[in-house]
């Protein structure tokens, strides 16, 4: 496993989320079935790559120096 990723393009860290929010919400008596969490992890992993494309075209947009290499 070579190719490296941010902590919020995991999913793992999404499902890690969702299970601790599931835990809290069992303080408030509040179900969070297993199929809730799946299509909850799905949302927010969703969520977090459109608003980390969004972030990158933002970031382009407003950048000052061009891409390209220093030959």
């Amino acid at each position: 496993m070579e190719d490296v990723k941010i902590l919020t393009q995991s999913k793992t860290f999404w499902g890690a989320i969702i299970a601790l929010c599931g835990s809290a919400l069992s303080l408030w008596h509040y179900t969070l079935t297993p199929a809730d969490a799946t299509q909850a992890t799905d949302l927010v992993s969703g969520i977090a790559t459109a608003v980390g494309g969004l972030v990158a075209i933002y970031g382009r947009v407003v950048a000052t120096k061009k891409i390209g290499s220093q030959a």
